[in-house]
């Protein structure tokens, strides 16, 4: 979501007078107000229904049948995709927008097949280098597609197709050493000491939170701190089992100033998401990449900094079981050359212009 809230302020940039609405589902309706607040003009925060289609890049189409329930639940959710559809028709027959702008997630299906259908102008994004299914399907109705990678990695049609990075907040840009020390004392560390932030996406990630918490003992005892952003689903679970020192914290969710939070990291410890990602690229921060086993996105995009040998990857099976995590980062922790590389190598992925590339896109195909 963070990159429609450095889309809609672009946006505002060029018309002060800009009504936006952001459509989300019942999951991330409390992470969508929060993050909305960021935005510098007053954004609608509506709820429709949706579903996905659940299929896991380490089941093949066979075993997909012999998980209890994942049929069942794919089935389910057919009708919430139908019910948000006809949610999406109603909200933009009440609102009556210009254009119409998908991010690629499950809920951007109904909304982006009602634009369509209203012949509305639609713009999708893809951040991700592997295309999701969302977005394959709207790419045939959308006015433009724009990409977070280069065009190489899709195959959505060419004429339509713009290659523009991930939108971030211009926050996101290397940090000073003096403003490095502010942003750790902010958060209640010694800004003498390294700083380990782990981040486990909106919703938080139960095996790196159990990692970093079977982790933190080593690190307390090297004098490493640790922030762990473990997501308000499983904050009570992972503040229960964490330790009690003041070099290690929990926090549920984190709703501004993420920049700062990252900023004052010297590792930082993060899903493979495409938009975090292109965060901790513009600040240039070394970074541990644990993907998601059965989303085959994040497995491709940490595939993709591996190569470039910018990041570290460290696989999430078995990780909460292990010290492999651990020993990433004591591995950093000792090299301060390695550390730099690494983020001087992440940092040539930053794209810092991608907000303002993509509302020029939008608002063209707004004008036709």
């Amino acid at each position: 979501m963070s990159p429609v809230v450095a889309l809609f302020n672009e946006l505002a940039v060029h018309d002060k007078h800009l009504d936006a609405v952001f459509v989300c589902d019942r999951a991330f309706e409390t992470q969508s107000h929060g993050l909305m607040q960021a935005v510098s003009v007053p954004v609608a925060v509506r709820v429709i229904h949706s579903g996905k289609l659940r299929r896991y890049a380490h089941l093949s189409a066979f075993q997909h049948l012999l998980v209890r329930g994942l049929v069942w639940n794919n089935f389910k959710d057919l009708f919430k995709i139908f019910a948000g559809f006809f949610e999406s028709v109603r909200l933009m027959r009440r609102f009556n927008p210009d254009v119409v702008f998908t991010k690629g997630g499950f809920v951007c299906l109904p909304v982006g097949y009602a634009a369509h259908v209203l012949r509305i102008p639609l713009v999708i994004h893809d951040s991700d280098t592997r295309p999701g299914l969302t977005n394959r399907i709207l790419a045939r109705w959308a006015n433009v597609v724009a990409t977070g990678s280069p065009l190489e990695n899709y195959h959505y049609p060419a004429a339509k197709s713009h290659y523009v990075g991930v939108p971030i907040s211009p926050r996101f840009r290397p940090k000073t050493p003096p403003q490095q020390a502010a942003y750790k004392q902010k958060l209640g560390f010694n800004p003498d000491k390294l700083l380990v932030v782990a981040v486990g996406g909106g919703l938080g990630a139960v095996s790196i939170n159990t990692a970093m918490n079977h982790a933190a003992p080593a690190l307390i005892e090297q004098g490493i701190g640790a922030f762990l952003v473990a997501g308000k689903a499983h904050y009570d679970e992972a503040l229960q089992a964490a330790p009690k020192s003041e070099l290690y914290k929990v926090a549920p969710f984190v709703f501004e100033r993420m920049d700062e939070v990252l900023g004052a990291a010297d590792i930082v410890v993060t899903r493979g998401s495409a938009t975090f990602l292109q965060e901790l690229a513009g600040l240039g921060v070394a970074a541990i990449i644990v993907p998601a086993h059965q989303l085959g996105d994040q497995i491709k995009n940490a595939k993709v900094f591996h190569e470039a040998q910018a990041a570290l990857v460290v696989q999430n099976e078995g990780i909460e079981q292990d010290n492999r995590l651990e020993q990433a980062i004591i591995t950093l922790a000792d090299d301060p050359m390695m550390r730099r590389e690494l983020g001087e190598r992440l940092h040539a992925f930053a794209k810092p212009k991608a907000a303002q590339q993509l509302a020029t896109l939008i608002m063209t195909a707004a004008k036709r």
